[in-house]
């Protein structure tokens, strides 16, 4: 996985964090499950290229994580 990956799936996940935030502070339900969807994106897409880098013991974590949250 490249450094530019890395970076793009953390910058969406804070990217989700933020807007499920603002959507808990305005009551705005719809914001809050974009920002779950943009966290959860990203978590698949982390997985994904923790598969392809033969790290599956990593991705088997992310993907159950992100069904957690």
């Amino acid at each position: 996985m490249g450094i530019g990956d890395k970076i793009g799936n953390m910058a969406q996940d804070a990217k989700g964090k933020a807007q499920e935030a603002l959507g808990n502070a305005r009551d705005d339900e719809g914001q809050q499950a974009e920002g779950r969807a943009n966290q959860s994106e990203a978590d698949l897409k982390q997985a994904g290229e923790n598969v392809k880098d033969g790290d599956f013991k990593g991705a088997a974590g992310d993907v159950k994580d992100s069904f957690n949250n």
